[in-house]
């Protein structure tokens, strides 16, 4: 996930990055580091397999109750 730059809270030194920022003289953005293809593909394979074993784990009984209380709070007053 990308990082927003801190904006000063010095009016002149926020001036003075907008300046650079419209001249195109700002620093150039730190470079976000490579993920580990490997651990990227363990997580791949643990959310595709985690919804589908935990359904086939759960009687219809208590599926039905889960999705009833879900739908109450999705859909009950606030």
């Amino acid at each position: 996930m990308l990082k927003r730059s801190k904006i000063p809270r010095d009016i002149n030194q926020l001036a003075k990055m907008v300046v650079d920022m419209s001249t195109g003289n700002a620093p150039p953005e730190p470079e976000q580091a490579a993920k580990n293809p490997a651990a990227v593909a363990l997580g791949k394979l643990g959310g595709a397999k985690g919804g589908a074993a935990r359904a086939k784990s759960l009687s219809a009984s208590k599926r039905k109750a889960i999705a009833k209380l879900a739908a109450a709070k999705r859909w009950g007053k606030k």
